[in-house]
């Protein structure tokens, strides 16, 4: 009996955890909407049943919000759920310009590269709306090049090499598009102390010795931008080397003034290319101060007549200054300088998008190859940039470049090594997290960067329902007229609490206040991190404005979330209510794991080889046999040759193990048969790995073949079509090489046993005659020997005998 009550606790205890967790998971539930508009913020799963039936005794009113599916099971019908989905409508969608050189000559605002153009989202809490962007390079589209030329002593010989620039320039950029107009414009210095010499003398010819040189100048516009390259050329021609103190130039006060003063230059709507032209460095926002200038520079034109009169006024501009003006004006940057200030210019390169940076050479024709080669490099990329986003709206974006390239996040933002005439495209997604407060539609902007052409979307914000119109204030079910009747519950008055409103904040006795501040009927009161003013807490503040307090029972904060690298949320995301709300591109409790899969992608252009998994940037191979950062390592996997050689040997020759499967098992890969060796594809003549293979067949035939996976993940098999099979054997010299082995054999081994047997009668004729030498004789009779003579003596012959 006990065990049978162990086991139903258990078991209760499972059903209460599975439920509480489903609960914190449930954006929908944790929202405790009052009302339809809330709900609906909460997130793009969430629904209103507005059946006013709906509710059952003890349920509060944030109960009608919840996920549809779990809405439907209990009961509520599909018809009164409120649901409202974003949409999008594009308003201008012009296609891209499909135009070549020589055709007939379009205007710049006839020219199209990128579609859409103008377009309308409505966007729901937390629910992405999506479009796709092309863009298109034009071919033969407009230039406009002002270049900007640094007029101090050290940069005299340059001066010489420019003054031929225009009609040369015309002529090289002539090839590349039709309508190129080119401009001029020179700077030195502030016209104040330290940076200049501010005697009379010296205001008047700033050289020393018998040099002749202008008075110095911060920037005067030389040229506004003309088709004319003979006029450039007089003009330039025409110009004086000045002078200054210091060596830092003022070319950002220079800069500064061509981005903003557009009617004074010339700029069309069409390619601007800015050339900066120097030997030195540059001052920037704070060394005013050393000539007493202290007021920050206001980013607006203050030229007159053609010459800048304000820099003794304002200071220099600041980077970000100089950055947000360019690119407000799509000006596109190329710093031409000498080759000791190369590293300085590359780190502004660095901070200053769609910009390059070349070597000043002392001869014309490379300052144009200099210009040409800088036009093209920035012209090969398109970056694509945003106005700044409503507050709770985001932006993802997605590149789909040439060759099939791929990639997103920042990545997704940009396609290189684009060519004329090239149509990429990308994939964006707007999401808007709630409501924003004013609920009024927002204007962003997308534009590729360095180009005046963009994209103009508006947005509309889903914050009511639509029951929400039908909804009747004042009405009597809501206690007396004390709330609005709307989608199928009471939205109370200020003022007034309960299902009905029937409750007045005044009127209800402090106990029941202090109920409603504690939290799953709790002991604490506002979590303890707050005080309970008329049923509703107040949270305390920190010590630290930064860290704060929230919820409705106090039960949130911004400073416990989970920390990693000794940084909250990781430094990629933000904390809120205890949990990490983390930047797009990372997850995690704390924001540490990187959704990133590009450090996951092995050689073949397949996440973890097609062996894994990418979770947080790493790899996690789901085949044992795989291992090393992409899956791609197998030490016990046979060769990649022995792999594929039954699926080829059927497919190419039908012989193998596989010839009568070859249909159903070796359909995977693409056969390309080739005359000879020769033909097969090598390493070098591919943009991917190729491997080589050489395998043998059941009749000792070779056949030779190569396999790799293309850019489009197809898997190609190059195979020789002939067989290389090796020539039969000749029996007759086998066959005599066999028996004159078995002869040789034979007689060398009766030669070795004859050997043996002459060494073993010697030894054993040594040893006899050695044996022989040792003997001692013995003379005395041998006591075994018998005489063979008898004697018998007969006793009567004796007798005789001595008688006689």
């Amino acid at each position: 009996m006990n065990l049978k009550l162990l086991m139903m606790s258990i078991l209760l205890h499972i059903i209460i955890c599975y439920s509480s967790t489903s609960k914190e998971g449930n954006e929908c539930i944790n929202a405790n909407a009052k009302h339809c508009g809330e709900c609906i913020q909460a997130g793009a799963k969430c629904g209103w049943c507005k059946d006013p039936d709906f509710l059952k005794q003890g349920e509060t009113v944030s109960t009608r919000c919840d996920e549809l599916q779990s809405l439907m099971k209990r009961g509520c019908d599909v018809a009164l759920i409120e649901n409202p989905r974003g949409e999008q409508k594009t308003l201008k969608n012009k296609t891209v310009t499909h135009r070549r050189k020589g055709q007939e000559k379009l205007k710049p605002e006839d020219i199209t590269q990128i579609q859409p153009q103008k377009l309308t989202l409505t966007l729901r809490s937390g629910e992405p709306q999506s479009f796709d962007l092309k863009f298109k390079r034009a071919e033969d589209y407009p230039i406009d090049l002002y270049y900007l030329m640094d007029l101090s002593f050290s940069m005299k010989d340059d001066l010489e090499n420019v003054k031929n620039l225009g009609t040369s320039l015309m002529l090289e950029m002539s090839k590349i598009t039709s309508d190129f107009r080119i401009g001029f414009g020179s700077f030195v210095e502030k016209t104040v102390m330290p940076y200049i010499s501010t005697t009379p003398a010296k205001l008047l010819n700033p050289c020393t010795g018998d040099q002749n040189c202008t008075s110095p100048f911060s920037y005067k516009n030389v040229l506004k931008l003309t088709s004319d390259g003979k006029k450039f050329n007089t003009l330039v021609g025409q110009q004086h080397i000045s002078g200054n103190l210091d060596s830092p130039e003022g070319g950002f006060d220079a800069i500064m003034q061509v981005a903003v003063c557009g009617e004074q230059i010339g700029w069309r709507n069409v390619t601007r290319l800015l050339v900066f032209s120097t030997d030195a460095g540059f001052h920037f926002a704070g060394d005013g101060k050393l000539g007493g200038i202290v007021l920050p520079n206001d980013g607006k034109c203050h030229l007159e007549n053609n010459i800048y009169t304000m820099s003794h006024y304002y200071d220099y501009p600041s980077i970000a200054h100089l950055v947000q003006k360019l690119s407000d004006n799509n000006i596109q940057t190329i710093f031409a300088v000498t080759e000791e200030f190369q590293p300085v210019y590359k780190e502004l390169k660095n901070l200053i998008p769609k910009s390059a940076v070349g070597t000043l050479s002392a001869n014309s024709s490379n300052v144009i190859n200099l210009i040409i080669d800088a036009y093209n490099s920035l012209s090969s990329e398109v970056i694509l940039e945003n106005s700044k986003l409503p507050e709770g709206v985001t932006i993802a974006y997605i590149s789909r470049c040439k060759n099939g390239v791929v990639s997103e996040g920042e990545n997704g933002r940009k396609c290189s090594n684009i060519s004329i005439g090239d149509e990429v495209m990308f994939s964006i997604s707007v999401t808007s997290k709630g409501c924003p407060k004013q609920g009024k539609p927002e204007t962003i902007k997308i534009k590729p960067l360095g180009f005046t052409e963009e994209v103009e979307i508006t947005l509309n914000f889903i914050c009511e329902c639509e029951c929400h119109k039908e909804g009747i204030k004042s009405n009597q079910f809501c206690h007396f007229g004390n709330g609005t009747y709307e989608c199928g519950a009471c939205k109370c008055n200020e003022g007034r609490v309960g299902r009905q409103c029937e409750c007045s904040t005044n009127d209800v006795a402090t106990e029941d206040m202090d109920r409603t501040c504690r939290k799953d009927n709790g002991t604490d009161i506002c979590s303890n991190n707050g005080d309970c003013v008329c049923g509703t807490c107040e949270c305390k503040k920190r010590d630290n404005p930064e860290e704060r307090y929230s919820g409705q029972y106090c039960e949130c904060d911004n400073f416990n979330c989970d920390r990693s690298g000794n940084k909250l949320c990781g430094g990629h995301g933000r904390c809120e209510c205890r949990m990490c709300i983390c930047d797009p591109m990372w997850t995690g409790s704390a924001c540490d794991c990187s959704m990133d899969s590009s450090t996951c992608m092995a050689s073949n252009q397949q996440i973890c080889n097609g062996r894994g998994t990418c979770e947080c940037g790493t790899c996690k191979c789901t085949d044992p046999k795989f291992q090393g950062p992409t899956c791609e390592t197998c030490p016990t996997c046979p060769g990649v040759c022995t792999e594929h050689k039954e699926c080829v040997q059927c497919r190419a020759f039908g012989t193998g193990e596989k010839k009568d499967t070859c249909e159903r098992d070796c359909s995977y890969f693409n056969l390309i048969k080739v005359k000879d060796r020769d033909k097969l594809p090598q390493p070098t003549d591919t943009s991917y790995p190729v491997m080589h293979c050489k395998e043998r067949d059941a009749n000792d035939c070779w056949f030779y073949y190569t396999y790799a996976v293309n850019n489009n993940t197809e898997k190609e098999v190059h195979v020789v079509d002939t067989l290389d099979c090796p020539a039969g054997p000749d029996i007759i010299p086998i066959v005599a090489g066999v028996v004159a082995g078995i002869v040789l054999i034979g007689l060398a081994l009766l030669l070795i046993w004859k050997l043996l047997m002459i060494i073993h009668d010697r030894r054993e004729f040594a040893k006899f005659e050695k044996e022989k030498m040792n003997a001692k004789w013995d003379t005395q009779e041998n006591p075994i020997y018998k005489s063979p003579i008898n004697q018998f003596q007969n006793p009567h012959y004796g007798r005789k005998a001595a008688v006689l």
